[in-house]
């Protein structure tokens, strides 16, 4: 887990992807991460492609796969979740330490509270739902 300053722009994290040791996979971007150069570097170099949606403004519009948007979804909605319902913005840690303490525990809490929702045939994103059986 790495943690960086707000003001740090996201594409900075492909470049520390590409010295990594992480080859052959895909990852889903947000549209931050639109930029052709960044792509074939990363293809050429580590075998990642990066998935991004498109832009309204994009010249050469290539749709991502159905899958891919789908996940995307699923990921936002359950960030959106541990800001909002889990309060993970609001943690009052004082160290990096308790900080990934904090954050691994919320995270344990909504793997939980999905589980309950997979064992009760209930959609895995409503969380409310599984405090309600």
């Amino acid at each position: 887990m790495e943690l960086t300053k707000a003001s740090i722009h996201d594409i900075h994290f492909l470049n520390e992807i590409k010295h990594s040791k992480i080859d052959d996979c895909t990852l889903i971007g947000d549209k931050g991460y639109v930029s052709e150069p960044i792509q074939q570097d990363l293809f050429t170099t580590r075998q990642i492609r990066l998935f991004t949606p498109i832009k309204s403004n994009q010249h050469d519009k290539k749709r991502i796969p159905f899958i891919f948007m789908k996940s995307r979804k699923r990921i936002e909605t359950l960030f959106s979740q541990l800001c909002d319902q889990l309060m993970l913005k609001r943690n009052y840690a004082k160290t990096t330490k308790g900080l990934s303490v904090r954050i691994l525990c919320k995270i344990a809490a909504v793997t939980m509270l999905q589980y309950i929702n997979y064992q009760n045939q209930k959609p895995l994103n409503h969380l409310k739902d599984a405090l309600a059986s």
